[in-house]
């Protein structure tokens, strides 16, 4: 067994960072903090076939191999090598929503491993209009062999699985982000030196959100401390399905969720997560918006309250942290302040919200990988 050890010099903690770099289907990623180690043999887990609908469908042995596979994929392609795991594969991206991240994220994983993208958005195809859900799904699981989907419904996105007979992947809905999280989880292993279950992560902001939905699936699921932390309105507001499902499985894995007005909250916290105040299709609110959550805010202050130096700030994007945007511009002629972060704080040195953005690309490349490929597969060409 090859076993090329390479020392990483981290500018964040001033210390080597030791990779061992293992073939066929062992990943070991490792990171040293105090002398602690991680190593990890990917187990004899398949996820081929299976859909990527939410975490909650996912054990955690399971997520942590779909980070390992990313982690792995990531360091093959900075290292110069592609892949070609879905060579003779095409895949159906569905959008409802508008994307920047996703879109990219899915097209060039998928072409980065040999794979064929079709794009459709709700202004080219008859999906949904002249062609039930159900009847498109059946038409794209003949023709593809999966099918991304972002919109709103997370029923839609279930049926698109149900019906299709192939992979479906949801790249956003009204109640979920699962691959936005895989992908955060992946960059907070890349800067903080402890276990997942280790981690709190506080969310500020629209606490009744997809976002910080998606989050406490995620935490749930890798026993970590999660706390949503937003307005006493918006608490009552949060979908009970969510909070069920979540003390749920936290009960299994012994996460700690929290849902808090309280800012007092923030002490202690590795991250500090934050969102737009007004999520798609929720802009006709915005003044309502800021008015309500101008006190979650994220500036120096609050970064501050944590009494961790070295917390980190994280954004799913895009943000509103200045006043080059059209949108934030308008809202400013109003007098209305539409930052949900200072431009301080997102430009600097505890934000780490663009390694977030890429990693949206490996995270998914992963999950392609392991939904359309065999164990063998995967592990001959790592």
């Amino acid at each position: 067994m090859r076993k090329a050890i390479k020392k990483i010099f981290n500018k964040n903690t001033k210390k080597s960072i030791k990779i061992l770099d293992l073939p066929l289907g062992i990943c070991y990623y490792s990171k040293t903090m105090n002398k602690y180690e991680r190593n990890r043999i990917i187990m004899n887990i398949s996820l081929k076939g299976r859909s990527f609908l939410t975490l909650l469908d996912f054990s955690p042995q399971e997520i942590r191999y779909l980070l390992d596979l990313a982690h792995a994929l990531k360091k093959k392609k900075k290292d110069g090598i592609l892949g070609d795991r879905l060579s003779g594969k095409n895949i159906v991206i569905l959008f409802d929503k508008t994307s920047t991240r996703t879109r990219c994220s899915f097209e060039i994983g998928c072409r980065d491993e040999g794979g064929h993208v079709t794009f459709l958005d709700n202004e080219n195809s008859q999906f949904g209009k002249k062609e039930s859900v159900e009847d498109s799904a059946k038409v794209l699981g003949r023709l593809f062999d999966g099918i991304e989907y972002r919109g709103y419904d997370q029923n839609l996105v279930c049926n698109l699985a149900k019906f299709s007979g192939v992979p479906v992947w949801n790249g956003l809905t009204d109640i979920d982000h699962p691959t936005q999280i895989l992908a955060d989880m992946m960059t907070i292993e890349e800067h903080i030196y402890k276990k997942l279950s280790d981690v709190k992560v506080v969310f500020c902001g629209d606490i009744r959100n997809n976002m910080s939905y998606a989050w406490m699936y995620g935490a749930a699921k890798m026993g970590m401390h999660f706390v949503a932390c937003g307005p006493e309105e918006l608490e009552i507001q949060i979908d009970k399905d969510v909070i069920s499902a979540t003390e749920k499985v936290a009960a299994q894995t012994g996460a700690k969720i929290e849902i808090t007005s309280d800012l007092k909250c923030l002490k202690g916290a590795d991250v500090i997560y934050t969102d737009i105040w007004a999520s798609m299709g929720e802009e006709h609110k915005t003044p309502d918006r800021v008015e309500l959550l101008k006190d979650y805010q994220v500036d120096q202050n609050m970064l501050d309250k944590t009494g961790n130096s070295d917390v980190k700030f994280m954004h799913c994007l895009p943000a509103f942290h200045d006043f080059e945007t059209e949108t934030a511009k308008h809202w400013m002629e109003k007098g209305i302040d539409i930052r949900e972060v200072t431009d301080d704080v997102f430009r600097g040195k505890n934000s780490i919200v663009f390694d977030q953005a890429e990693n949206r690309m490996h995270s998914i490349k992963s999950v392609l990988v392991a939904l359309l490929c065999t164990k063998d597969e995967i592990k001959l060409k790592l």
